[in-house]
């Protein structure tokens, strides 16, 4: 009864169960009841957060991956990413576990600090390919088509450069209306470039999110104070990412 339950709706929680259990005329605690789903295969894990994805969007993604099931690896070798990210300077990222005794939670070293609205964040512009990572930028106003534009316009290529890529190298970046503005699509194809054509609603999807992650985790770790130096130690980090056949663990 546990196991069905659990499969037919997989937010019931421990205590739901036992309640259940409990008017079916049987009394288990809520380790019986963790100790029957583990040896099921089934374990307590916190829920992925994913774009709301609509039957349209399925069914995009779907067709996507249909398209380029087969395409070899040295196809994707010459892909360069590309993609914003926002980095907060007490974000999330910055929540740790820590040891210490009875009484003692509120002591200085058992504690994050924290502000009011994050304590300001930095945004972000990167790209890299399976070759590794290039440009890394501070996106210091708001972003917009033509800020977008105009970053492309002096990073895209000298990134395309520094890589070494083949000709006939392919452009990618999701679907954020600034990357599909009838301006930048416009200058993307008076400038040559090819760009590889995205399903709708899937930024997830979008291989930089991995080295973000990666990037974000570093970052935290080494518990910057303030603006600058987040903006510094992102910088830092960034340049420590391997290059060459690492980076192909974000493709494939």
């Amino acid at each position: 009864m546990i196991t069905r339950t659990v499969s037919k709706n997989t937010r019931t929680t421990r205590g739901d169960l036992v309640n259940d259990l409990q008017r079916a005329g049987t009394k288990v605690t809520k380790a019986t009841i963790s100790n029957t789903l583990r040896r099921q295969g089934l374990k307590s894990c916190s829920a992925r957060r994913v774009p709301l994805l609509k039957p349209v969007h399925v069914q995009a993604r779907l067709k996507f991956v249909r398209e380029h099931l087969d395409d070899p690896e040295e196809d994707w070798e010459n892909v360069i990413s590309s993609d914003e990210t926002k980095i907060e300077l007490f974000g999330k990222n910055s929540t740790r576990r820590v040891w210490r005794r009875k009484n003692a939670e509120l002591h200085p070293k058992n504690t994050i600090p924290t502000v009011k609205h994050g304590g300001g964040n930095i945004m972000l512009w990167g790209c890299f390919s399976a070759k590794g990572p290039v440009r890394l930028i501070r996106v210091k106003e708001r972003m917009n088509g033509a800020m977008y534009r105009e970053i492309l316009s002096d990073n895209l290529l000298p990134s395309a450069r520094a890589l070494k890529m083949k000709h006939g190298w392919v452009f990618q970046n999701d679907n954020d209306p600034k990357h599909t503005a009838r301006a930048t699509k416009e200058w993307l194809r008076k400038k040559h470039f090819k760009v590889l054509e995205w399903p709708s609603q899937s930024p997830d999807l979008n291989p930089i999110e991995n080295l973000w992650r990666e990037l974000k985790v570093c970052v935290a770790q080494r518990q910057p104070q303030n603006i600058t130096a987040l903006e510094e130690i992102c910088m830092e980090e960034w340049a420590k990412i391997p290059a060459t056949a690492d980076n192909k663990d974000y493709y494939y």
